[in-house]
């Protein structure tokens, strides 16, 4: 019984769990313009931002990419340009280094070479003073000879060439019996 009464009440009474037909059409046609807008307007705008950020992010990435590379060069060059300055260096020591040996020897060369020049000039100056002093003794020696041998003989040697000769003649005897003895010391 509670079933009839309920299928009654049920055919006079609207049920809230089943829509009115009416209501059906009207939900469907509003549900059809609101899914044209949609798709005319909303839709066209969605993808229109999306299109642009995907765009956006791929050129973020294509720039991320190409610093990426960019950098990737730049670090390169830099390893190559410190190798080069690195044998640069290397090249400018041992250019230096040889550079340095060569002026040394240079300075050795020069100092040798003065060396030798002021040890001749010290030979030739001494040469010249002991041929000098050589003279001087030997007309020093000369006039003293004389002299003695005048007080010895008792005569006047005064003649110049006669004076002259006898001087000569003693002196080369002196230096025949002092060459042997000089040969003779080690």
């Amino acid at each position: 019984m509670v079933k009839t009464q309920m299928l009654l009440a049920a055919e006079g009474e609207h049920n809230p769990i089943v829509p009115e037909p009416a209501e059906i059409v009207v939900g469907l046609v509003a549900f059809g313009l609101l899914l044209f807008v949609l798709w005319k307007f909303a839709v066209p705008r969605f993808e229109k931002i999306y299109a642009e950020r995907s765009e956006r992010i791929e050129g973020g990435i294509a720039k991320a990419e190409a610093a990426q590379a960019d950098a990737q060069r730049t670090l390169e060059q830099y390893k190559s340009q410190l190798a080069e300055a690195r044998a640069e260096a290397a090249r400018i020591r041992d250019d230096a280094r040889a550079e340095g040996q060569q002026i040394l020897e240079e300075m050795r060369t020069q100092a040798q070479t003065e060396s030798e020049r002021i040890v001749s000039q010290g030979q030739s100056q001494l040469a010249h003073q002991r041929a000098q002093i050589v003279a001087e003794l030997r007309a020093d020696l000369g006039r003293q000879a004389v002299d003695l041998a005048s007080r010895v003989v008792g005569e006047s040697l005064e003649d110049e060439s006669r004076r002259r000769g006898t001087v000569d003649r003693f002196l080369d005897e002196l230096d025949a019996t002092s060459a042997p003895a000089e040969s003779a010391k080690p």
